[in-house]
């Protein structure tokens, strides 16, 4: 379970007003997007055709995961902020304690797919604060009280919201970021009130981690925790009145091939190619793929709604160009990782955003 520093409810709490809101909304929005690169690297991993079933699960994850980065950055529009997205540091360091992540850290990686990520990085991810079932009989963990909850956080911030009214809402509404192309209207919709915030924040939770009272999600799909289980078990959640909770990995197998996976190191970085080496040369132009990824997402919630659209299709893109990275070795015959990070070109607009520096000269998020 990812918990947070309790400081930051108490900070959403204490909020007078939108603007004070911002800064805890961003987070949300860096929370999100966060976990899309370690789950779309696992997913890429699988070899096409060998484990198309748990490689659909993954990606389904990943694209949800986009679909809550697209509802929270609609959130801070809505209350008159800007998302930052196209932005360095926005991309984590990985190996990285997710952002808001503290106390019971859960170090997370980019690492090719296998059961053992599924188990003990995913699921802790995803983990609700009382899941209805645990493979590893973790229920007895409780909640440390000198923390919180992803979920009490956002709890926190749908209860503020509902304080400060609809007043809140001063954002530009056409500039609210819907595509019915990708998301239904039931899970994308504009956010320009309290009711519609709201609602969007529960479907985020409820993706997630499910209800008190159910693994599905609203639209009768396990929720994140419930589907990354499934391939732990190795089965398919289904409905079993002989369980107290309703439901029990026995449904169909989910079958895994360990030999369906390409081998790729761990957190791999750019730099550990040559220049000009055929590795560096299929390693960067995924890197440039997703920059143009999160420039097209920056691009959408600055006042041009329709770049969604070409933002998610370079998803496409980035998974061909995944293949031909992990279909590469290096020069001594090794394998070739998936970069993830920000890294505009030089010369053009977003080349030359100002760099603020972190420790050793880097910036942040920067390896």
């Amino acid at each position: 379970m990812l918990t947070v520093d309790r400081r930051l409810v108490s900070g959403v709490r204490d909020a007078a007003g939108a603007a004070d809101l911002h800064g805890f909304v961003q987070l949300a929005i860096e929370l999100e997007h966060s976990t899309i690169p370690p789950y779309l690297t696992a997913g890429y991993t699988l070899r096409p055709g060998t484990n198309d079933e748990i490689a659909a699960a993954v990606r389904g994850v990943a694209v949800e995961e986009m679909l809550h980065l697209t509802i929270t950055a609609n959130l801070l529009v809505a209350l008159g902020g800007r998302p930052r997205i196209a932005a360095p540091g926005f991309v984590p360091a990985y190996p990285t304690v997710l952002p808001m992540n503290v106390g019971h850290s859960v170090v997370v990686g980019l690492a090719p797919y296998s059961p053992d990520l599924v188990r003990d990085v995913f699921l802790r991810i995803e983990e609700p604060e009382v899941p209805l079932q645990l493979p590893d009989g973790s229920a007895d963990r409780g909640a440390d009280p000198e923390f919180a909850t992803i979920g009490e956080f956002y709890a926190a911030l749908r209860d503020k919201l509902t304080e400060l009214g609809d007043a809140a809402f001063v954002g530009d509404p056409t500039r609210q970021v819907v595509d019915r192309d990708w998301f239904p209207a039931d899970q994308l919709f504009p956010i320009r009130d309290v009711t519609t915030a709201a609602t969007a924040l529960e479907l985020v939770v409820e993706e997630g981690e499910g209800t008190s009272s159910s693994p599905l999600d609203r639209e009768g799909e396990p929720a994140h925790y419930y589907r990354f289980a499934e391939l732990v078990h190795g089965r398919r959640l289904v409905a079993d009145p002989s369980v107290p909770e309703g439901f029990s990995y026995t449904g169909a197998r989910v079958p895994f091939d360990p030999d369906g996976v390409w081998p790729m190191p761990p957190d791999p970085r750019l730099e550990d190619h040559p220049a000009g080496s055929r590795s560096r040369f299929v390693a960067e132009r995924f890197t440039d793929c997703y920059t143009r990824l999160l420039q097209a997402l920056q691009s959408a919630f600055d006042g041009a709604p329709g770049g969604l659209r070409p933002a998610l299709g370079l998803m496409f893109e980035l998974r061909l160009l995944a293949q031909d990275v992990l279909a590469t070795p290096d020069a001594e015959g090794r394998p070739t990782g998936l970069c993830f990070r920000y890294s505009p070109a030089p010369g053009t607009a977003a080349g030359r955003t100002p760099v603020v520096t972190g420790p050793a000269g880097r910036a942040p998020g920067e390896r």
